[in-house]
């Protein structure tokens, strides 16, 4: 049973909004509704679709329980609600409904979708360098008085504009005091005369997404300031440095950690130093304090330290990163040097 969209589009290449994948050792089939009839049969090629009036995953259950030799059916429990999983079984006969959904002790799908083929590294490319144009052409309008809000609705215009399906996540555009806050959302403060300015950004591309963040000051910034950007700049650079197939995410993140503490801002750190990019904008491998998941050939992780002072300032620097057989290579290109406007 594959409920989670983006591991069915990833299997069968649907990419509508409801849809169930049901796999045999004989068969595959994709259930959805009369919204798609037309869009799976331009799409499903390796799967025979059933175009259903109840529930997608409710017919998977159902075609899956009367397949003979059929004795059981896994589902993933880290994408199945509680009333989910009441619903399926209340579907089936009553013999059937406490031994046949079984819970997978580990995701199949997740895996498979973390190393990416050359066909998805070069859409990924492709999205990561269409951020780096926007990050280009959202500079211009960086000035004081601008609302956040106004960058943010800028990039995601021409984001539109250039070709993107949407944005990976709400994009994020935080100055002054409240670039110390890691998910600052863009609101109507505008931006100051002199201080930070963090842009944290991704469009999605074809279906897979972009991950980018870059932090410039307006003004002229102080040694403390700048002292800060440096270390984070290092921090950064030595965590891409460090990628590489076989490496344990647990060293890349202290590959950053380690430079952060040298520089006395290992407390200022707050989070983990990357994730894994694809159709979805958090994919493992995590790369975190401790975690021993080794980074494979294909992988695309990002790299993104940051430090952050309550009330004063934070600065995170984020690229995206492709896993190769000897290193790693940047996806996101754009200037990393402070960039002073």
């Amino acid at each position: 049973m594959v409920t989670h969209l983006p591991d069915v589009r990833y299997l069968s290449g649907f990419t509508g909004s409801s849809a169930a994948l049901a796999v045999t050792r004989r068969a595959v089939r994709i259930f959805t509704d009369g919204r798609y009839k037309t869009q799976a049969a331009e799409e499903v090629s390796a799967a025979r679709v059933e175009i259903v009036s109840n529930s997608p995953a409710v017919s998977a259950v159902q075609w899956l329980a009367a397949q003979p030799g059929v004795d059981e059916a896994g589902f993933n429990p880290m994408q199945t609600s509680v009333a989910d999983l009441a619903r399926w079984r209340a579907s089936l006969p009553g013999r059937l409904r406490r031994s046949f959904l079984s819970s997978l002790p580990d995701s199949l799908i997740e895996p498979l979708r973390a190393v990416k083929d050359n066909e998805e590294l070069a859409v990924m490319a492709e999205a990561a360098l269409l951020g780096c144009t926007l990050f280009d052409h959202v500079l211009r309008m960086v000035r004081p008085g601008v609302p956040e809000i106004e960058i943010a609705a800028e990039l995601e215009h021409q984001a539109r504009l250039l070709g993107a399906e949407g944005m990976s996540f709400e994009t994020i555009a935080a100055s002054g005091a409240r670039s110390a806050l890691p998910h600052g959302r863009a609101t109507s403060n505008p931006l100051p005369r002199r201080g930070f300015l963090t842009l944290d950004f991704g469009v999605i591309l074809k279906g897979y997404c972009s991950d980018m963040t870059r932090t410039v000051y307006l003004g002229k910034p102080k040694a403390e300031e700048r002292r800060a950007y440096d270390a984070v700049l290092e921090a950064q650079e030595a965590a891409v440095a460090a990628v590489g197939a076989g490496v344990s995410c647990g060293d890349i993140d202290e590959a950053a950690r380690s430079v952060l503490r040298g520089h006395g801002l290992a407390e200022a750190f707050t989070h983990s130093t990357g994730h894994g990019v694809g159709l979805e904008i958090h994919e493992p491998p995590r790369v975190g304090s401790g975690q021993k998941t080794r980074l494979q050939p294909g992988m695309v992780i990002t790299i993104e330290p940051g430090v952050y002072l309550e009330g004063r300032f934070g600065i995170r620097i984020e690229d995206m990163v492709a896993v190769t057989r000897t290193g790693g290579q940047v996806l996101t290109p754009a200037p990393k040097a402070l960039i002073e406007l």
